[in-house]
């Protein structure tokens, strides 16, 4: 088949089933992935047919594609692992903002998932050591992956980051950053039809999404050098809360930062002792 009557075939069908508004654009992405030049083998027709029929019953793109850009990096994703995003780039610009020119800085990456934020940062920041922290085995195959994809010195400690003992263990460190489960009871009745497809320990944060933000403060604050930073993503709305529990445990120069949509998309602070 001629590549722009298939092209045009799969746009329709995303329009179709009330996916429109991306369409185009992710029927690019389809293309780009599995077929190159003017013409379409019939492999590849079946492919993309393929691809774009799950796509139509509300499947993730990122899980059908396989992989996924983050700050311009490569990383694998599949069924298990939260998919990277582009307002999580935010909590990313802000680490790199605040540690620029400082040499051989620790990082520890908690929940870390498909590792998108630990990694990025061991390849961008002059880290000594980075340590990517992960629950689910699943999640850390493709954590395990993406490191050797992206050629990164990046660890992984497998381990519950509410679990006392992983943090006595774990060494002391310049930046801890957190992408934290933050989502509400409420935001888990009226989650998106493809987000329902990402795993649930990587999204709900406890009825009122804070919970995590309370166990990592309390815990983890310890695990900072002297004016280290904690960094964490927050959702929508929860700017506050979370500024508040850091400067009740006595972080300082507590901060919030927008993402490219205007939202308030991570806190930061610094802790002293």
């Amino acid at each position: 088949m001629v590549k722009k009557e298939l092209f045009d075939k799969c746009v329709g069908l995303l329009e179709e089933s009330g996916l429109g508004e991306n369409a185009a654009c992710e029927v690019t992405w389809v293309f780009e992935d599995v077929a190159d030049g003017e013409n379409i083998t019939p492999e590849q027709e079946k492919r993309i047919s393929d691809i774009v029929t799950r796509r139509c019953e509300g499947y993730p793109l990122q899980y059908l594609l396989g992989q996924w850009e983050f700050y311009g990096l490569p990383f694998k994703v599949g069924e298990g692992v939260l998919i990277p995003r582009q307002d999580t780039e935010t909590i990313v610009d802000t680490a790199l903002k605040m540690f620029a020119g400082k040499k051989d800085i620790t990082v520890i990456d908690l929940c870390s998932g498909s590792g998108c934020i630990g990694i990025t940062l061991e390849r961008k920041l002059d880290c000594g050591r980075a340590v990517c922290v992960e629950k689910s085995e699943k999640a850390a195959e493709y954590l395990r992956e993406n490191i050797s994809l992206n050629g990164s010195g990046a660890e992984i400690v497998m381990g519950d980051v509410t679990d006392e003992k992983l943090v006595e263990d774990m060494p002391e460190a310049d930046l801890i950053v957190c992408n934290p489960p933050y989502l509400t009871t409420e935001d888990m009745d009226a989650l998106q039809r493809e987000v329902t497809f990402e795993p649930a320990e990587a999204l709900f944060g406890g009825e009122d999404g804070l919970d995590f933000y309370r166990e990592i403060v309390r815990k983890w604050k310890k695990k900072l050098k002297n004016g280290g930073v904690m960094l964490f993503e927050i959702g929508i709305g929860q700017e506050d809360e979370v500024m508040r529990l850091m400067i009740q445990h006595g972080f300082k120069n507590v901060r919030c930062r927008k993402d490219l949509c205007d939202v308030y998309r991570c806190v930061s602070g610094i802790y002293e002792k």
